[in-house]
């Protein structure tokens, strides 16, 4: 994780096991928030089904005493578990293979082919650089200069997550 040395660093090195131990993957630890801050701990689910409410539960539970008995942040904060939704961030590399084809806001902390912000259709991944298609050029960001990135909810994108579900249901009566 790019947080490695810090509170979210140490957390997400305690919690990663056991997440994965249970059948998730992380996807992003952010500690966010004032006096009492809060930890959000972003989960999804290994076998590519929709998180549920009992999912997050079961993940708070055990990470909540993961975290008690580890004490990596040394101030009292607010423990939330979440699935990283349709229009999820984009956190890993893998993450922007795994997405290709799909619409991307992409963020980077310095400019990159003079600017900063990017939106269009993900190409991939080429050797540690984001390629990403806008409507009017293709574009290289290096992975490393990435800020922020998240999918932008689209047809395209609801229609593929809706695809998994509705193939699993059963046929309409005639």
């Amino acid at each position: 994780m790019a947080f490695e040395g810090s509170a979210v660093g140490r957390v997400a090195q305690e919690i990663t096991p056991a997440l994965e131990a249970m059948g998730y993957d992380l996807v992003r630890v952010q500690l966010s928030g004032g006096q009492r801050p809060t930890l959000q701990i972003m989960a999804e689910r290994r076998d590519g089904e929709a998180m549920t409410v009992e999912d997050c539960a079961r993940i708070s539970r055990d990470v909540s005493a993961l975290l008690d008995v580890a004490d990596p942040i040394p101030t009292a904060y607010t423990l939330e578990v979440s699935s990283p939704g349709i229009d999820r961030p984009l956190v890993r590399e893998a993450d922007y293979a795994r997405f290709a084809g799909f619409v991307a806001r992409v963020e980077t902390d310095q400019p990159v082919d003079g600017r900063r912000r990017f939106q269009g259709r993900l190409v991939g991944m080429e050797d540690g650089t984001v390629v990403i298609r806008t409507e009017t050029d293709t574009f290289r960001v290096p992975y490393p200069r990435i800020q922020r990135a998240k999918l932008v909810l689209t047809d395209d994108l609801i229609a593929a997550t809706q695809a998994p579900a509705a193939a699993q249901a059963p046929a309409p009566p005639n």
